[in-house]
């Protein structure tokens, strides 16, 4: 597998436990067992399940980086990062939050943040 898919293929993975460490505790029912656990449990939680983010966020972008014999540069794994984080909180918030509604101010947002992508690359 190439460096650079790699690295992406790390960044969904570590984003998909940044978005269960921010915003997952969010579906706790303050009557469940974990939602009694206050706010200083929930910190906890959520620290526990973001050790897993930087144990898949660190090599993604170390793999990823130039300088280490990866394809992009620093501000382009940035940007591709921030993309990934929109695709992976999209997806799961349409499965866990799904009262929430995504609009078309949301679709437009999406696509000049996928319209960065595409001129990060270019010379």
């Amino acid at each position: 597998m190439n460096r650079g898919l790699l690295s992406i293929l790390l960044l969904i993975v570590s984003n998909s436990f940044m978005t269960m460490a921010w915003y997952g505790h969010l579906r706790f029912n303050i009557e469940s067992k974990l939602g009694k656990w206050g706010l200083f449990g929930i910190i906890l939680i959520s620290w526990g399940i973001a050790l897993f983010e930087y144990i898949f966020q660190v090599p993604a972008n170390r793999i990823g980086y130039r300088e280490f014999g990866g394809p992009f540069s620093l501000v382009q794994l940035k940007v591709i990062q921030e993309v990934v984080t929109l695709l992976v909180f999209v997806v799961f918030s349409l499965i866990f939050f799904k009262q929430e509604s995504f609009k078309l101010n949301h679709f437009i947002a999406f696509v000049f943040l996928v319209l960065a992508v595409f001129f990060i690359f270019k010379d």
